[in-house]
């Protein structure tokens, strides 16, 4: 029985639509690491260090979710670290093709371990990070789609870069 279970993502920044999902992994499995990865074809506006301050802060609510860094495979992170569940959230069919060959190619790579899909809540189908830091820059109110502590980070951010 699967009791570890891992989610990968740059979570740059943590949105709503995450935690959403976080939220129910964490209740299916024993244990849940949020593993903040570096994603060699993004450029983020936070440091790892913002991102896993800010998720660690967002989900200090779920005893059971740890979150931590990685550079590399998340196939690596996994059988490392006794992972044999990826989490992936999947917000509308254009996520799903992307999403299916990294599952087999991780399936692939390590046979043990299994992905599972999770949708977040259908308020939450639209919304991404792209679209959360391209509201922050022009300064449009973020409450309703990320944690507090993420709207007081791009708040900081966005102020900085103006001065």
């Amino acid at each position: 029985m699967p009791n570890h279970a891992m989610y990968p993502g740059s979570f740059d920044p943590i949105t709503n639509g995450h935690v959403d999902v976080i939220d129910r992994a964490a209740q299916m499995y024993e244990k849940v690491t949020i593993v903040i990865a570096k994603n060699s074809r993004k450029t983020p506006l936070f440091n790892e260090q913002e991102r896993l301050d800010m998720a660690t802060q967002a989900l200090a609510h779920l005893p059971n979710v740890f979150v931590t860094l990685h550079q590399g495979l998340v196939v690596d992170f996994a059988q490392q670290n006794g992972c044999n569940v990826i989490v992936r959230g999947l917000r509308a069919v254009t996520d799903f093709e992307y999403e299916f060959q990294i599952a087999l190619m991780n399936r692939k790579l390590e046979p043990t371990i299994t992905t599972i899909f999770m949708m977040p809540h259908e308020q939450y189908t639209y919304l991404n990070s792209s679209i959360i830091r391209e509201l922050g820059r022009y300064g449009q109110d973020i409450t309703a789609f990320v944690p507090p502590v993420v709207a007081e980070y791009m708040k900081h951010k966005f102020s900085s870069q103006s001065a």
